[in-house]
């Protein structure tokens, strides 16, 4: 449920000096990407800065922070991280500011972790859509890799994880044309 509220772009809270966006579409054009945030909030600032932007129909100067929404708890690795950093480059080109953090909200632990975008966070947000830029350029489809986590992943259906290791399908046209040959 916490994860459809954040995807209800009919939802727009303003509460103060905080305004709350969510399913806020987002792309970059020098990465190539495009994606949705989960909910983007806007921080009424006093001053411009690079940081900040102003939003005319609110009449003022704000800061975007990203912030996703997880279902589960904190990972070991990084992939949420990039997840939130890719999205933050996104609006960073989208908004003309800079974007030094955001949030992951964990549901199982019902807290937010601060996450900052350091350059090497985000030379390897860089480096992974140019490899998956090649991926497509190549026409191949890079394996999917199973884990506990696939079950609850919202691309299994795409991933098809549960296909890993079994026979491509260049494999099997192969040996049932070798097999009709010898015949």
């Amino acid at each position: 449920m916490i994860h459809e509220r954040a995807h209800d772009a009919a939802i727009t809270e303003r509460r103060g000096g905080l305004i709350t966006s969510r399913a806020m579409p987002v792309s970059s054009r020098e990465l190539g990407i495009s994606g949705e945030c989960d909910v983007v909030e806007f921080h009424r600032e006093e001053k411009e800065s690079d940081r900040a932007v102003f939003i005319p129909a609110y009449g003022g100067i704000y800061s975007a922070v990203p912030v996703e929404y997880k279902r589960g708890a904190p990972k070991a690795d990084d992939i949420d991280a990039l997840q939130l950093c890719a999205q933050s480059m996104c609006l960073e080109e989208m908004l003309s500011c800079k974007i030094p953090s955001g949030y992951i909200f964990y549901a199982e632990t019902r807290r937010r972790q601060q996450v900052t975008f350091t350059d090497e966070l985000r030379e390897k947000v860089a480096d992974i859509v140019s490899e998956m830029h090649d991926y497509f350029r190549r026409g191949v489809t890079p394996r999917g890799k199973r884990t506990k986590a696939c079950g609850a992943c919202s691309l299994r259906d795409l991933c098809l994880p549960a296909l890993e290791g079994r026979k491509n399908v260049g494999s099997y046209i192969d040996g049932a044309i070798r097999e009709e040959a010898e015949e």
